[in-house]
């Protein structure tokens, strides 16, 4: 019991050791899921000092050391896997070798057998998915209990004489495994707490961070502006309870809230060293108020004495920042330094989506244009002439046709939305079917079946557009004989189908390419709907050609 005592004794102080290797920043790598192999090498140094450690703090008997040394190679198994943990295991077997006695070569041999077995636990728990528990106290005792047991075999196995081998092994198993045991496990018990602590803190940064991302969804789909940097300056200080936020451009601030107030006034070009150097090196710049301290350049008065800077940026390209600060009476906490870096990543990502969807509308805006300013000249030209012939047999007639012609040039020049529906596809496309039927007479013949239930149908704008112009003007007009168009709508399967059909049949499939309208139709149907949806063609050549567009029915009627 002495000898169990004065092992616990020492094995206290690596308790201590635990403690304050847990509240330093090489701590931080455990709280995840991978190590790299600089993290390794910290470990490998770390693990292979409390071994040697260990058998330092031991206690000498009959020619030999009883201590606490397997805690070293053990944990450096269990967290950081077979290799690592022999690393330190044959490390702190070499030093104990190095000291002599009866059982230098066995105990050498052991502690580097008892890493390889905290090496095995951490494979077996990685390959069952077990990882969470790599900080387990009831693991790391069952693993150093076990791992001293086969320490005391090896003793009996290798030492020479086997009588003193025997002695020397029921005088310190107990101890030994016991105090090991308990080390070890004390040591995870500190990590764990330590890193459920991270834990903790960032799930509330996240949640806070995701709170301010969530109340400025609604204002940064224009970008930062003056206004909008003024409430989002407003939520983030009221979310962080920080002395005071400033959102800045790369000139100049934008908004500033809070402590100091009075003389950081928005609308002033950027003094701060700290600011400019964030912008320009695109890094987070952080004076904690101690080791560095913020020294306002505008008021020897201001209250402000620590701040984080963290750029704001699209695609890499730093746009502004937002910085926290805190007053000289108030610590700035690191889960406010988490939460600034949480907030301003979150926002970054935000601005990009929005400027992709700007973006996306202005491709949208791109394409109708180019259909449109494909149709318009022609079928301008075509229609005149068309009126103008008939203008001198028909006056009622004409008078129609320029009505229709108002009509469907009115009507391109509101399309704006992403969005019609099918009834107002179908009185523009009517528009324009009657001025070409009375271009071609009894040529073309216009056939409709509209279910009347897909009126209200949501559907792309300019969709029936030109797919009704390729049908007449690559198909029927080439035609000696009476063509036919035809549009019919239904529902099939849970969708709409809207077919395009002529009776030319002059569609090529190595033309396909050719023709921007039908590509930009199909292209515009997949970005709104999903890749299952968008126009298919067939077509059996002189007889006919069928365009079908299927669009999802389900939420797009009105």
């Amino acid at each position: 019991m002495e000898l169990l005592f004065r092992l616990i004794q020492a094995m206290s102080v690596f308790l201590v050791i635990a403690y304050l290797y847990c509240k330093s920043p090489w701590f931080r790598p455990l709280t995840t899921h991978s190590l790299r192999t600089r993290d390794r090498i910290y470990l490998y140094f770390f693990f292979s000092a409390v071994s040697i450690l260990g058998t330092y703090l031991g206690i000498a008997i009959q020619d030999a050391i009883a201590n606490t040394r397997a805690i070293g190679p053990v944990l450096a198994g269990i967290i950081g896997g077979p290799l690592l943990g022999t690393a330190v295991g044959l490390t702190g077997g070499l030093h104990r070798y190095s000291l002599g006695g009866f059982t230098a070569f066995s105990c050498g041999l052991s502690t580097t057998v008892e890493g390889m077995i905290g090496g095995l636990v951490h494979l077996y728990l990685k390959r069952t998915n077990k990882t969470d528990l790599v900080f387990d106290p009831k693991v790391a005792f069952t693993t150093t209990f076990f791992a001293e047991m086969i320490q005391m075999a090896i003793i009996l196995i290798v030492s020479r004489p086997y009588l003193d081998a025997l002695a020397l092994v029921k005088v310190i198993a107990i101890p030994m495994i016991l105090s090991s045991s308990l080390g070890t496990a004390l040591f995870v018990s500190i990590g764990r707490d330590q890193k459920n602590m991270y834990e903790r803190v960032a799930a509330i940064s996240s949640a806070k961070a995701f709170k301010i991302a969530e109340r400025t969804l609604n204002f940064l789909g224009s970008g930062i502006n003056q206004k909008t940097a003024v409430d989002l300056a407003k939520i983030i200080h009221e979310e962080t309870g920080v002395g005071a936020v400033a959102i800045t451009d790369r000139d100049k601030v934008m908004a500033f809230i809070g402590h100091g107030s009075d003389h950081h006034t928005p609308g002033s070009s950027i003094v701060s060293s700290l600011t400019k150097a964030a912008i320009a090196e695109n890094k987070v710049i952080f004076a904690d108020g101690e080791r560095e301290r913020y020294i306002c350049p505008l008021s020897a008065t201001c209250p402000l004495n620590s701040v984080l800077v963290v750029p704001l940026h699209i695609d890499n390209d730093v746009i502004g920042t937002i910085k926290l600060y805190e007053p000289r009476n108030k610590q700035f906490l690191n889960m406010n330094k988490m939460l600034g870096e949480g907030i301003t990543n979150l926002l970054s990502n935000q601005l990009l989506l929005s400027r992709y969807e700007r973006q996306k509308n202005l491709l949208v805006q791109t394409e109708l244009k180019l259909l449109q300013a494909q149709v318009n000249p022609h079928f301008l030209f075509n229609s005149l002439n068309t009126i103008i012939s008939i203008t001198r047999n028909n006056a009622m007639r004409a008078r129609e046709l320029l009505i229709h012609l108002s009509n469907f040039f009115r009507k391109n020049l509101k399309r704006g939305n992403d969005l019609s529906t099918l009834e107002e596809e179908l009185d523009q496309v009517n528009s324009y079917l009657q001025i070409e039927k009375a271009r071609f007479d009894d040529r073309l013949v216009i056939q409709m079946d509209i279910d009347p239930a897909l009126l209200k149908l949501k559907i792309p704008t300019f969709t029936l557009q030109p797919l009704i112009e390729n049908a007449i003007k690559h198909g029927i007009s080439n035609m000696l004989g009476q063509g036919i168009a035809k549009i019919s709508a239904y529902r099939n399967d849970g969708h709409a189908l809207i077919e395009i059909e002529d009776n030319a049949g002059a569609f090529r499939e190595a033309d396909a390419g050719d023709g921007l309208g039908i590509k930009i139709v199909d292209k515009r149907i997949k970005a709104l709907f999903g890749k299952d949806f968008g126009t298919a063609v067939y077509s059996v050549p002189d007889e006919l050609t069928r365009v079908t567009i299927k669009i999802p029915l389900e939420g797009h009627v009105q």
